[in-house]
């Protein structure tokens, strides 16, 4: 008789772990969306954590992994500033991007890396400002680019680029600052 219940009782769990399933997924996504509601870019705020496979499921994940996503767009921007230098022709434009290039670099090798180190240990307050930081750069990196005066194709695209890690970083700080209130 033990032996039938032993053969019964794996199918039964399977098929609660079936069950318990879209609540744990479902979990997730209120939480994606308490901290989303929170952040000054509600919609990049969900476009960038929804897509993340495993979804995270804590709000030190999320931070993490919001985190991550600037981490990752400030990568391909630097990846795009040191293609437009190699193919630049006008010197302003190009000292501009090399400046650009100087401010990310760093923030992307070293310190955004650490800021999600430190994130993992709790030292959320590190992490807001390397982020408050990164931001600043792409600031920073615009006026250089601003002054240069170039307004071709690329220079509007690495300004929404830039843009684009302005907000990021935005969202992340408002990510860690509501885990350090405990929303």
């Amino acid at each position: 008789m033990k032996k039938s219940s032993a053969v019964t009782s794996p199918p039964s769990l399977s098929f609660f772990l079936l069950l318990l399933l879209p609540l744990l997924a479902q979990s997730s996504d209120d939480l994606i969306d308490k901290i989303c509601r929170v952040t000054p870019f509600i919609d990049l705020c969900e476009a960038s954590l929804r897509p993340l496979a495993p979804s995270p499921s804590d709000p030190k994940s999320l931070a993490s992994a919001m985190a991550s996503v600037v981490l990752g767009n400030m990568t391909d921007t630097l990846g795009y500033i040191q293609s437009l230098i190699r193919h630049s022709h006008d010197p302003a434009a190009e000292r501009a991007l090399a400046q650009c290039a100087e401010l990310y670099r760093p923030v992307v090798k070293f310190n955004i890396p650490q800021a999600i180190e430190a994130m993992r240990r709790g030292e959320f307050g590190f992490a807001t400002y390397v982020l408050g930081d990164a931001e600043k750069q792409t600031d920073t990196c615009q006026k250089w680019i601003n002054s240069a005066g170039a307004d071709d194709e690329s220079s509007v695209a690495l300004t929404a680029r830039n843009k684009q890690v302005k907000n990021l970083c935005d969202v992340a700080i408002s990510v860690i600052k509501s885990l350090m209130k405990g929303h």
